[in-house]
């Protein structure tokens, strides 16, 4: 084996090519995929953390454009990684892959305020959203490898900044 590759396994523990390690290491997002349970849950948490000490580091004009640019830099990264994990596992979405909740988490969380409500409100609107499912986020997973992985939790964090924004707008939410 490569040095710069990680082994993989099938669902049925059969070994199958290894993926890379910078893709690994993306796809799982250093890691975070393999914590239970909830991996994706744990993905969101970290994401929402990091997110938050960038974002107060950052001055108010910079940080919309800042999670927007993140958002589709890890997106972009994102694909190729997935693609290359799930094709060395053996499996269409392998539940350690957790770098498209990050990029979902990203999206649900860009132009808000700089407040624990708006954090918390923004993880559960992204997760419910992801585990959900509503249409067209169910269609957009049936996409091919990486792009489905990431794209059905792009739409799933679309569908949680949309509902945000409502809510801040109707000042049914306070910050």
């Amino acid at each position: 084996m490569k040095p710069d590759s990680v082994a993989a396994s099938s669902d049925q523990g059969t070994p199958v090519a290894a993926a890379p390690l910078w893709a690994t290491l993306v796809a799982t997002f250093f890691g975070i995929g393999r914590l239970r349970p909830g991996p994706g849950t744990w993905a969101s948490i970290a994401t929402v953390a990091i997110w938050a000490a960038i974002a107060h580091g950052l001055s108010p004009s910079l940080r919309t454009p800042a999670a927007i640019a993140l958002a589709a830099l890890v997106t972009l990264i994102g694909i190729p990684a997935a693609t290359r994990v799930a094709r060395a596992s053996g499996t269409e979405d392998p539940q350690f892959v957790v770098i498209d909740e990050v990029a979902g988490q990203l999206i649900a969380l860009i132009a808000v305020p700089l407040a624990w409500q708006t954090f918390l409100a923004g993880l559960i609107l992204f997760r419910v959203f992801d585990i959900v499912k509503p249409p067209p986020v169910r269609q957009l997973e049936r996409l091919p490898e990486g792009t489905g992985i990431m794209l059905d939790d792009v739409a799933a964090g679309a569908f949680a900044f949309i509902v945000m924004h409502l809510l801040l707008h109707f000042r049914l939410l306070s910050s």
